[in-house]
C-alpha cells in the first residue's frame, strides 16, 4: 500500500476538478461584471475560488472512492481504481476526503465568504451524502437529485463575487442540474452491462435503452428553452449567450434525437462526447457575455 501523488491524482478525479472549477470561475467572474455593486475582483479572489473548488471537488471524489469500494471491482470501468486494485488503502482514502473536504469549507469561509462557504458544503454534501450513500444504489432519481453538487459550484462561485445570491445567479448554477441528467444518462446508456453487473440501479438498467435515450431527448427538450430563458429575465445574460447557448443546446439536441432512433451503447458513446463540453462552453458563454454585454432588449 501507497499514498503516491498517481494514486492521489486518481482519486481526486481531476478532469471533474476541472470542470467544475471553470463552472466556480466563470460564474465569479460573470457575477462580478453583471451584479451592481459587485467590487471588481483582483487575482488573488480568483485564486481562493480555484483553492476551495478544487480542493472540495477533490475530497468529494475521493469519498465516493471510499463509499464504492464494495461495487467498483464488479465493473471494468472502476476495476482498476487504487482501493480495489490493492494501491491505497481503504481508510487511506478516507482520511483524504474527509480531510480535504473540511479543508475546503474553512478555507472558502475565511478566503471568501461563509455564504460561498455554505455552497461548497452544500456540494460535498450532495455528492458524497445525498448521491453516493444514499441515491445511487436506491433510485433511478440518483444522478438527477446528485446534479445539485455540481451547480454548486457555481452557486459558490457567484456568491464569492457578490457574497449573497440572487436570482440570476441561482439560475445560472441551476444550469448544471439541468444538463447533468442528459449528460450522464448517456453514460449509463454506454456502461449499461456493468452498472447492471453491480446491482446499481441506474436509468438504463431499469427501463431499458429505448426508454432512457426518451428521457434524455426530453431532459434536454427542457435544457434547451430553459437556457435561453435566462436572456429574457430583468437584467438576464445577453446577446453573446443567447447566441452560443442556441448553438450548442440546439446541437445537443439533435443528437439526442438521433439516439432516439438509435439506442446503442456506441451511439450513446457518440451523443456523450457531444454532451460532455456544453457545461463548459456554456459557463465561457456567461462569462464573455459578461466581459462583453450586448442586451438583448
Amino acid at each position: 500500500m501507497r499514498l503516491g501523488f498517481n494514486e492521489i491524482m486518481e482519486i481526486s478525479k481531476p478532469r471533474i476538478v476541472v470542470l467544475l472549477v471553470i463552472t466556480a470561475v466563470t460564474s465569479m467572474y460573470a457575477a462580478s461584471k453583471l451584479v451592481p455593486g459587485t467590487p471588481e475582483l483582483d487575482y488573488w479572489s480568483y485564486l481562493h475560488i480555484i483553492i476551495a473548488g478544487a480542493l472540495a471537488s477533490a475530497g468529494s471524489s475521493a469519498l465516493n472512492h471510499y463509499y464504492d469500494r464494495d461495487i467498483d471491482p464488479k465493473m471494468e470501468r472502476t476495476s482498476k481504481r487504487p482501493i480495489p486494485s490493492g494501491r491505497m488503502a481503504a481508510s487511506h482514502v478516507l482520511i483524504y476526503g474527509l480531510a480535504v473536504s473540511c479543508i475546503s469549507v474553512i478555507y472558502g469561509f475565511f478566503a471568501l465568504n461563509p455564504v460561498s462557504a455554505f455552497f461548497i458544503a452544500v456540494g460535498i454534501f450532495s455528492y458524497v451524502i445525498i448521491y453516493t450513500a444514499w441515491l445511487k444504489r436506491l433510485n433511478t432519481s440518483n444522478i438527477v437529485i446528485g446534479g445539485i453538487a455540481g451547480s454548486a459550484a457555481a452557486w459558490a462561485g457567484w456568491s464569492a463575487a457578490t457574497g449573497s445570491m440572487d436570482l440570476l445567479g441561482f439560475l445560472v448554477g441551476f444550469l448544471v442540474f439541468v444538463w447533468t441528467p442528459s449528460h450522464f444518462w448517456c453514460l449509463a446508456m454506454k456502461i449499461k452491462d456493468e452498472y447492471a453487473q453491480a446491482e446499481v440501479p441506474m436509468l438504463p438498467v431499469v427501463i431499458g435503452m429505448q426508454k432512457t435515450s426518451k428521457y434524455i431527448l426530453g431532459n434536454t427538450i427542457i435544457l434547451l428553452p430553459y437556457s435561453l430563458a435566462l436572456s429574457f429575465i430583468p437584467d438576464g445574460m445577453g446577446v453573446v449567450y443567447t447566441i452560443i447557448a442556441a448553438v450548442s443546446g440546439g446541437l445537443m439536441l439533435a443528437y439526442h434525437y438521433k439516439l432516439t432512433k438509435t439506442p446503442t451503447s456506441e451511439f450513446a458513446w457518440k451523443a456523450y462526447k457531444v454532451t460532455a463540453p456544453y457545461l463548459t462552453i456554456i459557463f465561457v458563454a456567461v462569462a464573455l457575455d459578461a466581459a462583453f454585454h450586448i442586451p438583448l432588449f
